[in-house]
């Protein structure tokens, strides 16, 4: 029966099943999903150039989560949250009062989007410090866990079995031991390097861990594409880390191949951690299964009035909603700019909306510098970074190659006065396909102190210039090109 099965089923006949199977899944990307039309076309490619291959990565990458509603809330939750929005929106229509009124007021139109289109509240009263070196991040992190009483919540994309992800979950351990309720959630790819194993100690000390988008059998992942990159920490609901800082040796300068890593953190404290919480929470109780009441979680225990003097909104995006919120908001900032605009990512991979939008700011005199690494640590992604980086050359923009290491912050300055970090990279997969966070600062000093940093960056760089194009040889052009077709699912 097999023999005779096999006999009828050759290798032609297999294929032509699978150019039928590609053929199918492609008209349904052109008449029934919702893709934008260069991420249909570039899969459209990817399927019949590459027919098996393409096949198994399209079912493996291409899944619409946003069907799935994975943060729905409960009907008083979101009664809550839209009494909350409501109320917030009617407050910024009368004109907004903060310590920081003159900004807030200017930038009210950003606000408002933000409240409408993303649900992001406005919380005052909240203070900034930034952090932009690992060792220092890490060793700040782990003082403020040690003085933690009551509760510490961790949630970052990579945790590595490593000594320095090995000293974080023996102190979590210890915490825990100490009767602090301690919860740790890692993404389930990011995180591979570490297993049950190496958290049972953790667990035994009453520890709480979770696995986002955890595989039914371990290493085999089928939602590879969609992955929890926010990098969040809240200790004792008092202290609040956002930024694009990890758990690893890398982060910490401690990798030959990276060498110095040059990175970006918010410690936040005061009212922006009721947003905060709010983010962990949602995140935590999808991955945990644990039954948590989220107004109880984040609003009554994080709400600390007198503790600073910054307006904060803190925006997420996600694979689970197809708004692209945290780029909306960024593109708000450009477009809202007037003199000048700072940026430092170690991904250029926008859309073709985000690139006209700085191109566009350029031409209109704004002063646009973007700040790059000159390490690849994806080589597809980084030709499609230069090749972005010469269209922007081309529209006055000044792009520059961090040569002191590699860069991997995730800033975005604008006119001195509106600041964003966090975990979002500038480039589709954040926008479109990671779980991000990001925090979005109205206040003059705080952005100072960023663009400040820049400038001292700026002395351990070298300026990309159109003759750097001119340079490029043939071999290298056609590797951009083929790897600028594939933006869209990069």
């Amino acid at each position: 029966m097999i023999d005779q099965i096999a006999e009828f089923f050759t290798f032609s006949h297999i294929m032509l099943l699978i150019y039928l199977l590609n053929a199918v899944i492609a008209f349904g990307l052109i008449f029934i999903d919702t893709k934008s039309p260069a991420a249909t076309m570039a899969w459209i490619m990817v399927l019949f150039l590459i027919p098996v291959l393409g096949l198994v990565l399209y079912l493996i990458l291409s899944q619409n989560i946003a069907r799935q509603q994975i943060f729905k809330m409960t009907e008083d939750e979101a009664a809550g949250m839209d009494s909350l929005l409501d109320w917030q929106k009617e407050s910024v229509r009368t004109g907004i009062k903060t310590s920081s009124s003159d900004i807030t007021n200017k930038w009210r139109s950003m606000i408002t989007m933000n409240l409408d289109y993303a649900n992001s509240l406005l919380t005052d009263n909240s203070s900034v410090e930034l952090i932009y070196d690992g060792q220092e991040m890490f060793n700040r992190l782990c003082s403020d866990i040690e003085n933690a009483k009551y509760t510490i919540k961790l949630c970052y994309f990579i945790v590595k079995d490593d000594f320095v992800g090995k000293r974080l979950i023996d102190l979590l351990t210890e915490k825990a031991k100490e009767g602090v309720k301690v919860r740790l959630m890692v993404d389930a790819l990011g995180s591979r390097s570490i297993g049950h194993n190496d958290l049972r100690a953790f667990k035994k000390a009453g520890g709480k861990y979770a696995f986002f988008f955890k595989p039914f059998i371990r290493h085999m992942y089928f939602r590879i594409n969609y992955r929890n990159h926010r990098k969040l920490a809240i200790i004792d609901n008092e202290i609040g880390y956002i930024g694009g800082f990890n758990i690893a040796k890398e982060y910490l300068g401690y990798k030959t191949k990276f060498g110095y890593w040059r990175d970006t953190q918010m410690i936040i404290r005061g009212n922006a951690l009721t947003t905060l919480n709010e983010r962990f929470y949602q995140d935590w109780r999808y991955a945990s299964k644990e039954d948590l009441d989220l107004v109880q979680q984040s609003i009554k225990y994080a709400y600390k009035p007198g503790a600073g003097t910054i307006p904060i909104q803190i925006v997420s995006c996600g694979p689970e909603s197809e708004r692209e919120e945290v780029k909306m908001a960024m593109m708000k900032m450009i477009t809202g700019a007037s003199e000048n605009i700072r940026m430092q990512t170690p991904y250029l991979v926008p859309d073709e909306p985000m690139l006209e939008s700085l191109g566009m700011a350029a031409r209109s005199g704004v002063d646009v510098k973007i700040m790059i690494p000159c390490i690849p640590d994806h080589p597809f992604v980084y030709r499609t970074t230069l090749y972005n980086a010469g269209r922007l050359i081309k529209e006055g923009v000044k792009v520059y190659i961090y040569e002191n290491g590699f860069l991997h912050a995730k800033t975005l300055t604008v006119d001195n006065e509106v600041c964003t970090a966090g975990s979002t990279n500038f480039d589709i997969r954040s926008f479109r396909l990671n779980f991000e966070s990001n925090a979005f600062v109205y206040d003059s000093a705080v952005t100072m102190n960023m663009n400040n940093q820049f400038e001292e960056d700026l002395k351990h760089c070298r300026e990309y210039t159109q003759a750097d194009r001119d340079a490029i040889d043939i071999k290298e052009k056609a590797l951009e090109s083929i790897s600028r077709l594939l933006t869209e699912i990069l």
